[in-house]
């Protein structure tokens, strides 16, 4: 595509396209561990397609395959993705308005939010946005049925680990911003919360205790 038409970088392309591979191992790694604990094949594909959250999505299969129901794992999936409301505040000039909006909404994740509101206009914001969020959009749900068709040849899927890429590459991405001590502060202090918090709440939770690190710094004139 032209620079015109996507006006971005080439580095933030770059960054968008490898969380978008790292999300393709994640997904293969969830659709594997859903094919292991015996979920018919629809089951993550409507969850991957309908839900596009992938901490949901874990939480789900983890809760029903342990024996709880449905609904439980349901309303710990919504729990989860509470932070998607300040996620909403954040963004809300970026998704646009009616159908648009509702694709706009729906495509909203942790990785376009953060694409999104990084870059310098209103115009990049907008493009990383819907840049990344249909590009993990298209590219979930197809590592998802690829994890759950090879996943049957796989010895042991929980001891390989898979969806410990993902964050490893997140955090690559992340340390050159890290150089910023504006940056570094509050994302430090949000992972000292997140990390105190593990032992205290359910799985999916810490991350929403990050966001008080932004308490950590004032504007300083």
């Amino acid at each position: 595509m032209s620079e015109r038409r996507i006006p971005l970088s080439r580095d933030v392309i770059k960054a968008i396209f490898l969380v978008c591979i790292a999300d393709a191992i994640v997904g293969l790694s969830y659709g594997s561990l859903a094919a292991a604990d015996g979920f018919p094949l629809w089951v993550p594909i409507a969850l991957s397609t309908l839900v596009l959250a992938g901490a949901s999505e874990f939480l789900f299969i983890g809760i029903v395959a342990g024996g709880g129901s449905p609904f439980t794992a349901a309303a710990a999936g919504l729990l989860v993705n509470a932070r998607h409301l300040p996620f909403g505040i954040a963004v809300r000039e970026l998704p646009g308005r009616g159908w648009r909006g509702l694709l706009g909404c729906h495509i909203m994740n942790d990785e376009s939010v953060v694409f999104g509101i990084s870059q310098p206009t209103r115009e990049k914001r907008i493009a990383a946005y819907w840049l990344c969020g249909l590009g993990i959009a298209l590219i979930w749900p197809l590592s998802v049925v690829g994890g759950a068709l090879i996943g049957q040849f796989i010895p042991d899927i929980k001891a390989i680990g898979l969806d410990a890429v993902f964050p490893a590459i997140l955090i690559a991405l992340i340390f050159p911003a890290l150089r910023q001590r504006r940056t570094r502060i509050p994302a430090g202090g949000g992972a000292l919360l997140s990390l105190l918090a593990v032992p205290f709440v359910p799985t999916g939770l810490p991350v929403l205790f990050s966001l008080l690190g932004l308490l950590a710094w004032r504007d300083r004139k």
